[in-house]
């Protein structure tokens, strides 16, 4: 069993090393913890996995504020560390097609990845546009144009910047 948790461990540290968002890494401590536990004793199956939950536990709630400060202060970009998709919001991204409402979902070009994404207020985005990512919902980006204008939505109406 102790292998099981090893392997588990590293899958966790893998998940980790590609997202930086420090609750995988605990959960790789206690899968590594939970691996002693079946070295020591073989058959404690329900022990192996109170290690796993209690190790786990401890890391996000009492060590896991602690590291994430520690990188923000540390990071050469001042990156935030706000959960999973948190530190995509302020990124610059393009669009990929028409980007608009909920209703009419378009797609987004971030890090090189190819992202849902909707307009910040519904309006429609072109096409080729450069865009900041002011939040993220689920899978899908809120972006908002990098000029912060939007094209008039007909000849008689201007927008205040």
């Amino acid at each position: 069993m102790a292998i099981v948790w090893l392997v588990l461990g590293l899958a966790l540290l893998w998940i980790e090393l590609h997202h930086l968002a420090f609750y995988a890494l605990f959960g790789a401590v206690g899968a590594f913890a939970a691996a002693l536990t079946a070295v020591v004793a073989p058959g404690a199956y329900l022990a192996q996995g109170a290690m796993l939950i209690g190790v786990t536990g401890l890391g996000v709630a009492a060590l896991r504020p602690v590291v994430s400060s520690v990188y923000e202060r540390r990071h050469p970009a001042g990156a935030r560390i706000r959960g999973v998709h948190g530190g995509l919001v302020g990124q610059d991204a393009v669009t990929l097609d028409r980007v608009a409402s909920e209703q009419d979902v378009g797609h987004a070009l971030l890090a090189g990845e190819r992202w849902l994404a909707i307009s910040g207020d519904g309006r429609a985005i072109d096409a080729g546009r450069h865009v900041t990512v002011t939040a993220v919902v689920g899978t899908t980006l809120v972006v908002w144009p990098i000029d912060g204008l939007f094209p008039p939505t007909d000849s008689s109406t201007e927008l205040n910047p």
